[in-house]
């Protein structure tokens, strides 16, 4: 793999003016009291199997790149995780003053899914190089089916192009099941509920060895697309998935 770190594997839009602050000093309370609340809630009811979970505790900014079956993924990870996950979230959501008022407070920062995000692109740049996790769906939306990158779907560059400037690596993570926990009854006691997450391999860019930058982010999006495909394939068969059981 070309530029990339694998070894690793083995061992582990305009701003809104709801946006909020670009910088997140301000919400660690709110996100710590979130996560407390949302870890209490999982230990009763949601059981998770997780592939490598040390490897999103690593020190240092990164982007966390994750599939998007549903929108839960944000609030699973965030409460699974050690380390705090500062969200790209879409500005549709920021619509809402409520809404608006509590994704400020979890340290989210809005992005446009429609032409060059340039105003979201260089707020995550700015977070990770002050060694922050900033999470993004590749995707760009939710995906199912043949249109999902777990089955060989498309993705969009937008990681890559902030991977690159902030030379900062890649974390790919798969995560299933949150489309199931729309149901009531999986958030009953006694784990009824379901999730299985598999993390990846740390891709790091060098960018001395692509100095064309256009080519570059081809070539990330496809080893990127290439590793979803990977996680889902070792999920399925370490737990016994059936595909399509996945929607």
């Amino acid at each position: 793999m070309i530029g990339w770190t694998t070894a690793e594997k083995a061992r582990q839009p305009r701003p809104s003016p709801r946006a909020g602050p670009r910088s997140s000093g301000q919400s660690g309370i709110g996100y710590r009291l979130a996560v407390w609340i949302g870890r209490s809630i999982f230990v009763q009811t949601i059981r998770i199997r997780a592939l490598r979970p040390e490897a999103p505790n690593r020190p240092g900014g990164y982007l966390l790149a994750i599939s998007h079956l549903s929108h839960l993924e944000p609030f699973c990870v965030g409460i699974h995780m050690r380390r705090r996950v500062e969200w790209m979230t879409r500005i549709e959501f920021y619509r809402y003053r409520l809404i608006a008022f509590f994704l400020n407070r979890l340290g989210c920062f809005p992005v446009r899914r429609f032409g060059v995000p340039v105003s979201a692109i260089r707020n995550a740049i700015d977070r990770v190089r002050r060694g922050r996790v900033v999470g993004i769906f590749p995707e760009g939306g939710c995906a199912r089916g043949s249109d999902s990158v777990l089955r060989g779907g498309p993705i969009k560059k937008g990681v890559c192009l902030i991977a690159m400037r902030a030379e900062a690596p890649v974390l790919p993570c798969v995560v299933l099941g949150t489309e199931k926990l729309n149901a009531a009854d999986a958030w009953m006691p006694m784990g009824r509920g379901r999730l299985w997450i598999a993390y990846g391999a740390r891709m790091v860019y060098p960018p001395a060895e692509f100095p064309d930058r256009r080519s570059a982010r081809r070539i990330m999006a496809e080893e990127l697309r290439a590793e979803f495909m990977s996680l889902y394939a070792e999920l399925r068969e370490q737990f016994g998935i059936r595909d399509q059981d996945v929607p």
